[in-house]
């Protein structure tokens, strides 16, 4: 049995390590990101309306096709407290920068038909902490990204009423990096190990939404993504393993294999907009989702010697999550449009299951941006959002009783992006 507490110790950090960047962005440089996701299920001004609610591609003249991009910077950085059983440094900025973009096509059928096509990178983010950290034994840098493909076809099918369906298609890529600890009693002084993991799977899902003019002035729509179940596995490389007890573990269990289960939570999106005048027009959304099911990790390894596996199964404790968002627009003159917002997402996390994989807590969105048409064929648009965390503590223990224990102070990312959309 002490091999396989040996492994156990050698493998704590991995289940949680599958967090980092646990997020649904709603940011992809489109020109809805300047409304904080405001009214996003009905707003049909290009063609990146497909990833929110599929129906709204039937508001879409002609061939559209639509491009944009933008970059995330992070403030992210951990405090330790008296609380706090481990040495190194405090890690730095864990969310320096990260990059993201999408792509979108529409082109109208007739005038009931329409179908499109998208390609977003809007699931995941990335933590780097330095190698030598405090937190070294639970992550030192890991990374979980999500490219969905989105065929899309919508169809009109009243004069107020369209309907929209696509497959969702996510190519997940992650790679994760944690320390091993060669002195796993406390004895000696050996220099870490490092255990490093990266593979890429494919999961499938569905969008489905509806689109409905309740008057002249207003619509209200309504989409649903359907989970994606996403499964790693590949052989784990272990550096620097010094310690003799950790090698015969190891040697002995053969762990060839790492399975990392994983679902990418299903969501639901109400949103409406009413024109005020010919300048005004305000939006909103209510969001759900289902962070409970994404909580769930497990975590297998085969290959033992005795035709056995060494399996644990870790709850994190995740909850589903609710987004509230309002916002604005502003017809300035015929080719500037003015837009604003304010949003908000509850925590997946209580205070008390928050981790430094994940620096997750509630976070307010606010947003603002414009929309420029440069043509009757070119439009561009950029915006800026804030979103702020704000203070997250966070205490984390080894199974030895060790505890990490300290606090994100302040913590926000900044979201710059810009696109362009061209209509034929």
């Amino acid at each position: 049995m002490l091999h396989k507490a040996l492994l156990s110790m050698t493998l704590l950090g991995i289940t949680g390590n599958v967090w980092a960047g646990g997020l649904m962005v709603y940011e992809v440089g489109q020109e809805g990101a300047g409304l904080a996701n405001a009214g996003a299920a009905v707003l049909a001004t290009d063609p990146s309306i497909l990833m929110n609610n599929p129906a709204g591609l039937t508001e879409l003249a002609g061939t559209q096709v639509s491009a944009n991009g933008q970059l995330m910077l992070g403030d992210i950085t951990f405090s330790r407290d008296d609380g706090n059983d481990f040495d190194g440094n405090e890690g730095g900025n864990a969310l320096k920068y990260f990059p993201s973009g999408s792509a979108f096509i529409s082109h109208q059928l007739n005038d009931r038909a329409a179908i499109g096509f998208g390609m977003v990178g809007n699931f995941g983010l990335a933590v780097n902490y330095d190698d030598d950290w405090a937190g070294r034994y639970f992550t030192q840098k890991s990374s979980l990204i999500g490219l969905a493909f989105q065929p899309t076809i919508a169809y009109k099918v009243t004069d107020d009423l369209s309907v929209g369906v696509g497959p969702r298609i996510m190519f997940g890529r992650f790679v994760t990096e944690i320390a091993v600890d060669n002195n796993p009693l406390g004895l000696g002084n050996a220099e870490d190990g490092q255990l490093k993991y990266k593979d890429t799977d494919w999961g499938m899902g569905v969008t489905v939404g509806v689109l409905y003019d309740l008057s002249e002035r207003t619509k209200l729509g309504l989409s649903y993504v359907s989970k994606i179940k996403l499964k790693f596995e590949d052989n784990p490389d272990f550096d620097g393993i010094s310690n003799p007890l950790l090698n015969v573990a190891l040697g002995r269990i053969n762990a060839d294999q790492l399975n990392v289960d994983m679902t990418v939570p299903q969501t639901a999106l109400a949103s409406i907009s009413h024109q005020l005048n010919n300048q005004w027009k305000v939006l909103g959304s209510v969001g759900w989702q289902d962070w409970s099911e994404f909580g769930k990790i497990g975590v297998e390894v085969d290959g033992n010697p005795n035709g056995s596996s060494v399996s644990r199964s870790v709850d994190r404790n995740y909850k589903d999550t609710w987004h509230l968002s309002l916002g604005a627009q502003n017809q300035i003159t015929q080719k500037l449009r003015l837009n604003m917002g304010v949003g908000y997402d509850s925590s997946a996390v209580d205070d008390k299951d928050r981790t430094v994989d994940v620096p997750m807590g509630e976070a307010w969105r606010l947003a603002t941006g414009f929309n420029y048409q440069v043509d009757e064929t070119l439009s561009v648009n950029m915006n800026y959002t804030l979103i702020w965390m704000g203070d997250m503590s966070v205490e984390q223990s080894k199974r030895n009783g060790e505890t990490l224990s300290g606090e994100f102070k302040n913590a926000a990312i900044h979201v710059i992006g810009g696109g362009a959309t061209w209509r034929f």
